[in-house]
C-alpha cells in the first residue's frame, strides 16, 4: 500500500487544518490507520489512530478534545481534523497503516512521505 498525505500548511495559533491521508490500495479498508508527528530535533510521536471499520480511535493525551481521526473506507482516505492549533503541533505530520490498533510506530507497516504543519504564534 502507498500512502499520500495532504492538507499541511502554515496558520497561527488558534486555527484548524485537516490533513487527508490517501491510500493507493484496494484493501484499505482492512487496515487500522495512525498519525504520527515528528518535530526537528524530536522523537517521532504518536498522535491518533481509528481502527479498520471506524468503530475505535485512539489519542495522544496532548492532541485530545483538538484533533479528530476519522476515515472514509469508500474512498481509501483517512483524515485528521486538527482545532485549537498550537506552536507546539508544528511538526511533519505521517499517516501510517498496520493490524492492530496501536500508538507504537514499529507495529505499522507502510508510512507516508509526511506533511508539514507549522503554527505560528
Amino acid at each position: 500500500a502507498q500512502l499520500e498525505e495532504s492538507g499541511g500548511g502554515l496558520v497561527q495559533s488558534g486555527g484548524s487544518l485537516r490533513l487527508s491521508c490517501a491510500a493507493s490500495t484496494q484493501t484499505f479498508s482492512s487496515f487500522d490507520m495512525g498519525w504520527f508527528r515528528q518535530a526537528p530535533g524530536k522523537e517521532r510521536e504518536f498522535v491518533a489512530a481509528i481502527n479498520w471499520s471506524g468503530g475505535r480511535v485512539l489519542y495522544a493525551d496532548s492532541v485530545k478534545d483538538r484533533f479528530t481521526i476519522s476515515r472514509d473506507n469508500r474512498r481509501d482516505t483517512a483524515y485528521l481534523q486538527m482545532d485549537n492549533l498550537k506552536p507546539e503541533d508544528t511538526a511533519v505530520y505521517y499517516c501510517a497503516a498496520g493490524t492492530a490498533l496501536t500508538s507504537r510506530p514499529r507495529e505499522y507497516d507502510y508510512w507516508g512521505q509526511g506533511t508539514q504543519v507549522t503554527v505560528s504564534s
